[in-house]
């Protein structure tokens, strides 16, 4: 577990060390390197069991994460491969409800590390982190057999690595402006692109989404032969569980989703029968997760921004006391560090009705943002604020000088920093109490 203000170091052999040093935040989509690594390595991929594939702009982890505990609920084995982690790489590898173990991460990634090494392929050569990581899940997984594995993408969708799946359903959850550079400038084209997982014959599941990528993924599913489902057509929100563990309208949408998803699948799955009881066990760290007078979120983008609102104002934030006159509006402080490749400004608007003032930090990540240069775009939309050099530094002075509840944001790493600096072990779930009730200060 995690000591308050340390960093817990992650398991990684030397090979993912070098990758994680070299490439990890590198970004090279397209199949041909990781198609070339999966057959060296026997095409794990394709022995897996069955395999529910899952895209989207936000929700998609606590999607996977939700699907997990009912399939679990059922009496299913499963694993689940998502990204990123927040504070150390097993994360990633979920099987029946734990992480995997150092021994297993590192014998799986040895047996990758010795493909490439061995081979005279530049093609297999080249592979990024995140491909080294998703044939290290697909052996992982091949060993394991386990009768599903949810499987979530690392970016977009026709040109992610983990696209080399066989799955017997996909998913879409919605779709929002991100990464821009890569899949597109509307959320039309980076529907087209997360609709790149449709396989013919293979259903495909779409979360709540605008009308326009409703089309896009209608059409891409008509044009592959893939019988399509929209969630909200198949699921009234009535029938998810009333003991649903996670907060937030937002996973009410996820939830809505992976209900959609689990009916598809009973359909012709005589085994997936009584799955209810796992909407009770949901664990999604880091996600308007509430940890004393701490509220820590990995919001880095303007739609996970808005979901993020919804549930601050559901929690009573930006709100004036009616019984209490003159005070001011129930708000935040915010603590955040954001990656400067995100549109930050946005983001920051649509968090300002919450936020009294803030501290700017650096992320754990060479795509930070400096303080000074956050404390710029916080001042521009009208949030106060100061830098602060470490996020330690920032809990420190916010809870000394401060009783409101402090919000913590901008990054999932900065998250997962921010559950190690709170004492707070994220892939523990008996660390985390779903029913905790968190009341605004002024």
């Amino acid at each position: 577990r995690g000591h308050r203000g340390r960093r817990v170091p992650l398991p990684m052999s030397g090979f993912l060390q070098e990758l994680a040093e070299r490439r990890r935040f590198g970004m090279k989509p397209g199949l041909e390197t990781i198609s070339a690594v999966c057959a060296a390595l026997g095409h794990p991929e394709q022995r897996l069991r069955s395999t529910i594939h899952v895209a989207g702009t936000n929700g998609k982890g606590a999607t996977c994460a939700i699907l997990d505990a009912c399939l679990q609920a059922a009496g299913l084995t499963v694993g689940r491969y998502t990204s990123p982690h927040l504070v150390r790489l097993n994360e990633r590898f979920f099987l029946n409800g734990a992480p995997i173990s150092d021994a297993v991460l590192e014998e799986a990634s040895s047996q990758v590390d010795q493909t490439i090494r061995e081979s005279k392929s530049q093609t297999i050569r080249d592979l990024t982190f995140f491909e080294a990581l998703t044939a290290v899940g697909f052996l992982v997984y091949a060993e394991a057999d386990p009768d599903f594995v949810v499987l979530e993408t690392g970016l977009g969708g026709r040109l992610d690595a983990t696209n080399v799946c066989c799955p017997s359903l996909t998913i879409i959850t919605r779709i929002g402006l991100d990464h821009c550079d890569w899949l597109g400038d509307t959320v039309e084209e980076i529907a087209a692109e997360k609709a790149g997982i449709i396989k013919p014959g293979v259903p495909v599941v779409l979360g709540r989404n605008v009308a326009s990528v409703v089309e896009v993924v209608r059409a891409r599913a008509a044009a592959v032969g893939a019988p399509f489902h929209y969630a909200p057509d198949l699921v009234a929100e009535a029938e998810i569980p009333s003991d649903f563990s996670l907060s937030g309208s937002f996973n009410r949408e996820n939830a809505l989703t992976a209900l959609a998803a689990l009916k598809v699948l009973s359909a012709g799955n005589p085994a997936l029968t009584d799955f209810s009881s796992g909407f009770s066990r949901v664990v999604w760290p880091g996600r308007f997760q509430k940890v004393g007078r701490f509220i820590v979120d990995g919001a880095h983008n303007p739609p996970a921004a808005h979901a993020l609102a919804a549930a601050l104002s559901e929690a009573g934030f930006g709100k004036r006391d009616a019984t209490r006159p003159g005070v001011p509006t129930i708000q935040t402080v915010l603590i955040c560090g954001f990656c400067g490749d995100k549109d930050v400004g946005e983001t920051l608007r649509i968090l300002k009705p919450y936020v009294a003032r803030a501290l700017a930090v650096r992320t754990n990540n060479p795509r930070s943002l400096s303080p000074e240069d956050l404390v710029a775009q916080l001042t521009a939309v009208g949030i106060p604020a100061e830098p602060a050099p470490t996020l330690a530094a920032a809990i420190r002075q916010a809870s000394d000088q401060t009783d409101r509840t402090i919000l913590i944001c901008g990054s999932l790493f900065l998250a997962g920093e921010a559950l190690v600096a709170l004492d707070v072990c994220p892939w523990q779930a008996d660390r985390f109490d779903a029913a905790e009730q968190l009341v605004p200060t002024v």
